[in-house]
């Protein structure tokens, strides 16, 4: 990226719209913590009024979740997101990039590091669920109770206040025909794939269901979506000529994301390698890009069988601003006959998960946590239901330290299960 990234900013005329659609200028009322406020700093950085070691422009905007929740409220369509990368991408250059997230993204980035310590933390999750209860609102007890809410909980939904019943619905003479065989490759990932894997299954098993074809495609890689996020430019380029490579030689009608950060960054790998020689075929990899929720409703999606329980859908920030999915996934969860949408209030609101905000700024991201935990809590749905592996570890933890034994699950857990429960596959497979 180059100064170019700045081009996006033009034409904010600083009217105050997009001030209330950002969660930290809500919590801390400061204007330099509102996208019109650091839209100014990131000006004076543009035009060398501000150095990139500035204290106060790397606060604000090192505070900055980046959500995007400012670009679709915008009414002059101001392009925020890659000033913001550009912005911290300067800041790295000059001071370092904090020493937690630069380890964080190193194990992401190589794989013969992640694969053992996520196989570690997978098989550390019972003990991390009583370590959570153990050291309560501590920051190592949230750390536990982040990493006991990736357990996939579906094969037990009746035991978390959810009551699958007996009526099948789907099945032969139900005048459901298979569509089209489009053919699929699944995204895996980093976290996705150490730690979320009943989703990558969940996400199999649906796609199948609804008449698509999954070809595999080894040696896919992180998505470089916390790198670019971090100001790590080279890192994230890197990544993205690695996937573009890979999945370059699998074809497939759709590359099938089930994470909305990746799938953010995915869809905009052709701005990440602009000027690469691998720019065109970024292009043709970002074309293919959808989120599992699009390629499920493109096919209706099938229905299921009932399943007696109330969800409340909080939609990711980068599948809901960043990628602009809204209906696509109230159509999966509509797939489930009985399923009741409870309304959640300010769930267009961030959880303050954001990549590796919630280490960087504990503080500041729980505050913002406290406000999604809060709405939940009067909301009182038996799941919560978001489609991000951040999300829902930060609001499983938050949910787990405000005492609520509320799960958070993907759509697609929610779908998988009524699949099962209406005989569309093995049962036993899930």
């Amino acid at each position: 990226m180059t100064a170019g990234a700045f081009a996006g900013l033009a034409p904010c005329v600083h009217c105050g719209f997009c001030l209330q659609s950002c969660p930290t200028f809500v919590v801390t009322g400061d204007e330099a913590d509102s996208p019109r406020g650091r839209i100014v700093l990131l000006r004076a950085l543009e035009r060398g009024e501000l150095p990139p070691d500035d204290p106060a422009l790397i606060h604000h905007l090192d505070r900055c979740l980046g959500c995007r929740a400012c670009e679709p409220v915008c009414p002059s369509g101001v392009s925020y997101a890659p000033a913001l990368e550009e912005a911290r991408h300067r800041f790295a250059q000059h001071r370092p990039v904090a020493t937690v997230t630069r380890v964080v993204l190193s194990v992401m980035a190589e794989p013969r590091v992640r694969t053992p310590l996520l196989g570690a933390a997978r098989l550390s999750r019972p003990f991390a669920a009583l370590a959570a209860k153990l050291l309560g609102r501590t920051r190592l007890g949230f750390m536990a109770a982040m990493l006991a809410a990736t357990k996939g909980r579906t094969g037990g939904l009746a035991d978390q206040g959810t009551k699958p019943a007996g009526r099948r619905s789907g099945g032969p003479g139900d005048g459901w025909s298979a569509p089209n065989r489009h053919s699929a490759s699944v995204f895996r990932g980093c976290i996705m794939d150490g730690l979320f894997d009943h989703v990558h299954q969940a996400t199999e098993r649906t796609l199948q269901a609804n008449g698509y074809h999954l070809r595999t495609v080894p040696g896919q890689g992180c998505c470089g979506a916390l790198h670019a996020h971090a100001g790590l430019e080279d890192e994230a380029r890197a990544l993205a000529r690695h996937n573009v490579t890979v999945f370059g030689r699998v074809p497939a009608d759709h590359i099938v994301v089930n994470a909305a950060g990746c799938g953010a960054t995915l869809k905009e790998y052709a701005r990440l390698l602009a000027g690469d020689a691998l720019e065109p075929a970024a292009r043709g990899f970002a074309a293919r890009v959808r989120d599992v929720s699009e390629v499920l409703a493109d096919a209706g999606p099938r229905a299921g069988a009932m399943l007696d329980f109330s969800v409340a859908y909080d939609p990711p920030c980068h599948l809901l601003h960043a990628q602009r999915v809204a209906d696509a996934p109230l159509r999966v969860l509509g797939a489930v006959p009985g399923l009741r949408r409870v309304p959640l209030e300010e769930a267009e609101f961030c959880c303050g998960s954001a990549g590796s905000y919630a280490l960087t700024q504990p503080g500041l991201s729980g505050e913002i946590l406290a406000r999604k935990v809060a709405a939940i809590s009067r909301a009182r749905p038996d799941a919560v239901a978001t489609g991000n592996p951040g999300c829902v570890m930060q609001i499983g933890a938050g949910l787990q330290q405000a005492g609520l034994r509320i799960p958070v699950l993907h759509p697609v857990e929610i779908l998988d299960r009524s699949y099962a429960v209406a005989g569309h596959y093995d049962a036993a497979s899930t």
